[in-house]
């Protein structure tokens, strides 16, 4: 492991933690040449299936491998200027992720991964659900943005009335 301060490769760990929900391990390490501090984050990796890209006939265009950064970059700007916490989003990557490995498959369509993704911004933000699906669902003017957006108070309110 290098530092980032300095680059020197000998460093000294002095905590771990582990969380075993998500298959990480957190590592506090000091530089042992200049003293920085710093934290690593170990993911286990696990295989994940290859996303087929599709073209719009649906027949295959390429195959890529999972990318966790592209999965969150698409959250977050959905998410932008919401209340939503980094961990909510680190939760709701997770779950996409686990949904895709229990598949057992060795491959997946993109767009199978944008439904589990807007399933799980649905239940987190309805606003950062509205921006995902004006792509994701390729909603092209403001006429099918409003019903969308009705559908969601309709649902909302068989909801409420659920509830009493």
């Amino acid at each position: 492991m290098r530092c980032p301060n300095c680059g020197a490769t000998e460093t000294r760990v002095s905590d771990t933690t582990s969380d075993p929900f998500r298959s990480e391990i957190r590592r506090r390490r000091t530089c042992q040449t200049c003293g920085e501090r710093f934290t690593t984050l170990e993911r286990i990796r696990m295989e994940m299936p290859l996303i087929v890209k599709e073209g719009p006939d649906g027949l295959p265009i390429r195959r890529e491998p999972y990318d966790r950064d592209k999965v969150r970059r698409g959250i977050l700007i959905a998410c932008a200027k919401r209340p939503i916490s980094r961990a909510a989003v680190d939760r709701l990557i997770d779950t996409v992720e686990e949904e895709l490995r229990q598949s057992g498959r060795d491959e997946i369509a993109s767009h199978e991964v944008g439904e589990l993704v807007i399933a799980g911004l649905r239940e987190l933000d309805e606003i950062a659900y509205i921006r995902y699906a004006i792509v994701f669902l390729g909603l092209e003017d403001l006429t099918a943005v409003r019903q969308e957006i009705d559908r969601l108070f309709a649902e909302q309110g068989a909801r409420s009335t659920l509830d009493l």
